[in-house]
């Protein structure tokens, strides 16, 4: 039997008019979004070979080289998620055969090892603590014992909120072996320093809708010369047509040319969340992350709660907060969210239901906001009878 639909208003289904909720977001991402990108993304439509939209590329590519603090010529914005970053990085710089060191034992490692399997390439594991910075000694060794030609490490860890240190160590202890280095900052971009070319990295992927305060669906990326001429010099074309870098660059190049439909909104937006890190000033910006996330992390040592990480390596832009014995840590997200318009997360993989994640993101990191926060937590933690006295030194 089949369906007939008779055209005509009064038999078309309606869904209703749009009506999103406005929350303030507090979790891992995405994060709250500036009104001035909002408004940029409403801009009328240009075709995609438009000279005036190639003069939106070039502003994205000059402004995110601030960003990343590169010269990279290869420098753009991927059509994708933070997820399609990792996997054109990946798929441009591991051939089939070659070999990539990860720590599989954390959440985004062993994404990053499930796609080095899927291009063809061995893996070798960091047999070491997820919830723990990466020692270079271990990086150190692991290179001494096993020929690795990539390397791929995370910057700002979006599951345990810890900062990774020494990472011009870590790209040098690579270089020093002929081998290429991968960094994630998509929870640190914009938030905490971050100095590619000073730090040595070869490719670097972040985020639109974390610390840029921007939507998901381009993300920010940059290749360095050692690796360019590595994706250049492939005996094998990658194994995603999409996602091969030279085909890409060769639209967000010099002569431009058509390579695939890139979302031109999500661009306009990200071009305006760049330039308010420009306006800002990057040291300015990471002074601000600092400094909210700071008060954040005092207000909550103040209900009792304690800090996942040690403060050394604390990622201001995504507070990991250990969730007291005898609290549910689900009934205080749905009681922010339900009562206070706030969303935070818990834990992800093993530490589902010991951590809450409570991000401090570019446009969410505001004092105004922690303060909202700080006050729901309060609430939450009463309703549970938790005693929210400081923890005794």
């Amino acid at each position: 039997m089949g369906i007939s639909v008779e055209f005509g208003m009064s038999n078309r289904p309606d869904a209703g008019q749009l009506n999103v909720p406005s929350r303030i977001l507090m979790g891992p991402g995405p994060s709250m979004i500036s009104p001035r990108v909002r408004e940029a993304m409403a801009a009328p439509a240009l075709g995609y070979m438009d000279p005036d939209f190639l003069d939106v590329l070039d502003d994205i590519q000059e402004l995110l080289q601030y960003t990343f603090q590169t010269d990279n010529d290869w420098t753009l914005a991927t059509s994708g998620t933070g997820t399609a970053a990792m996997e054109t990085t990946i798929g441009n710089l591991l051939e089939p055969g070659e070999t990539m060191l990860v720590r599989e034992s954390g959440y985004w490692g062993d994404r990053m090892a499930q796609m080095a399997h899927r291009v063809g390439g061995e893996v070798v594991s960091l047999d070491v603590s997820p919830t723990a910075p990466i020692d270079p000694d271990d990086v150190a060794d692991a290179f001494a014992d096993n020929d690795i030609d990539v390397f791929g490490f995370t910057h700002g860890d979006t599951t345990t909120g810890i900062l990774q240190p020494d990472v011009a160590e870590l790209a040098s202890i690579a270089r020093d072996h002929d081998a290429y280095t991968i960094m994630d900052c998509v929870t640190s971009l914009s938030g905490v320093e971050v100095q590619v070319d000073d730090w040595g990295v070869d490719a670097v992927y972040g985020s639109p809708q974390k610390c840029l305060s921007c939507t998901p669906g381009v993300t920010p990326l940059t290749v360095g010369d050692r690796a360019r001429e590595k994706i250049l010099d492939r005996e094998t074309d990658p194994k995603s047509w999409y996602l091969d870098l030279t085909g890409v660059m060769e639209y967000w190049g010099d002569d431009p040319s058509y390579h695939h439909t890139p979302p031109t909104s999500s661009l306009y937006g990200l071009r305006e969340s760049l330039r308010l890190v420009a306006e800002e000033g990057l040291e300015a910006r990471w002074k601000r992350h600092r400094d909210v996330a700071g008060a954040l992390v005092e207000g909550l040592e103040d209900l009792g709660l304690e800090l996942f990480p040690d403060r050394d390596h604390w990622l201001p832009s995504l507070n990991t907060v250990r969730v007291p014995d005898g609290v549910d840590d689900a009934a205080v997200i749905d009681f922010l969210l339900s009562e206070y318009d706030i969303e935070i997360a818990g834990g992800l993989g093993e530490l589902s239901g010991e951590l809450w994640r409570i991000g401090c993101m570019g446009h969410s990191a505001r004092h105004q906001n922690v303060a909202a926060l700080l006050t729901g937590m309060e609430e939450a933690l009463a309703a549970q009878e938790y005693d929210t006295s400081a923890i005794e030194a």
